[in-house]
């Protein structure tokens, strides 16, 4: 079966489950409208497909993944806010406040997450291992919560852009957009476990696939916001700081650990087709808990984003090189 066989597969079993919930008027039609307006699903494949890997099944996941979607959509729904980053379109459609006002929208941001929860609980209850759904749910709140997404949301609207050095700005994106993409492949591992013995290693390659693969999403999210138009990209458009991140790692003006760091995420990441990249991964601490024919088949999967990665590289290194010519053009100016 090919990648986008087998992404598209993850990504319908997520789609089917999420448009099962919400389907009351009134609140409920407030967040059904942002969790349904479209969008890849990457957190839920990623939490899918990292349960695979750890030798679970795609249901085992599906629930811990549907509450990544949910608690990824409040947050999307709470940035698009006047007080935050007062945007007018997500995904090509007006956000959520231009549809039912200021008041529904925080209102329907703070039940998704409080559903996220429950459903994440929810999932952990069906588990053979008890144990595994409280670690689950505990990984699930740190990485929202003050020492996760919260944080990074915090310092991206209190510090000064004049005060953010690379590590800052680092830092940032690592806790506003790593912190629940660590949580979807953590928990995909997680969900295995729930049911079956896995190796303690996968939890922390899991984590450290998720933080290069934060940081390429952020680069490659911030370069289309830089150079598409609002039509294009469904949003409002602008040149942001993580593209100054991009930047500085090519001039090699960022550590030489972080800029390795960057190019090998960039590499990994393969367009949005990055998701099967995992097993280049993930295959190196599955050990024996995967089964001979799965990790084979997982392996051809790897090769295949290996491919897809190397090209997106080449790409996204042209667009660097574009950035950078004219951010010193403007400045020669």
């Amino acid at each position: 079966m090919r990648f986008r066989d087998e992404y598209d597969g993850a990504r319908a079993l997520a789609q089917e489950a999420l448009e099962r919930e919400f389907t009351r008027p009134g609140l409920e039609e407030a967040m059904r409208y942002s969790l349904l307006a479209g969008g890849k699903r990457v957190r839920p494949v990623l939490t899918i497909k990292f349960c695979e890997a750890a030798g679970g099944r795609a249901e085992e996941a599906l629930r811990l993944g549907c509450a990544i979607e949910m608690l990824h959509t409040y947050s999307l729904i709470h940035d698009d806010l006047p007080a935050m980053d007062n945007d007018d379109l997500r995904r090509g459609k007006p956000t959520n406040h231009k549809v039912f006002g200021e008041c529904t929208a925080i209102l329907a941001g703070d039940a998704l997450q409080s559903a996220a929860f429950r459903t994440a609980a929810e999932a952990g209850l069906m588990f053979s291992r008890p144990e595994a759904g409280l670690e689950a749910l505990r990984y699930f709140a740190e990485a929202a919560g003050e020492h996760g997404m919260c944080l990074g949301q915090y310092g991206d609207t209190t510090i000064p852009e004049s005060e953010r050095t690379a590590e800052i700005l680092l830092r940032i994106n690592d806790l506003k957009t790593g912190a629940l993409l660590r949580a979807a492949c953590v928990l995909g591992v997680l969900a295995s476990k729930g049911n079956r013995p896995v190796g303690l290693d996968c939890v922390s390659a899991a984590e450290e696939y998720a933080l290069n693969l934060g940081r390429a999403f952020q680069i490659k999210d911030d370069m289309l916001d830089a150079m598409s138009t609002d039509s294009e990209l469904g949003k409002p458009v602008g040149i942001t700081l993580a593209s100054w991140i991009a930047i500085k790692c090519h001039a090699g003006e960022m550590p030489a650990k972080a800029n390795w760091a960057m190019l090998f995420a960039v590499a990994c990441l393969g367009g949005i087709g990055f998701t099967m990249s995992i097993f280049v991964d993930t295959l190196s601490f599955a050990g024996p808990d995967i089964p001979a024919e799965v990790t084979a088949h997982l392996r051809d999967a790897g090769k295949i984003a290996v491919l897809v990665g190397s090209l997106c590289a080449g790409i996204l290194g042209s667009l660097l090189i574009t950035l950078v010519h004219k951010a010193q053009a403007k400045k020669a100016a």
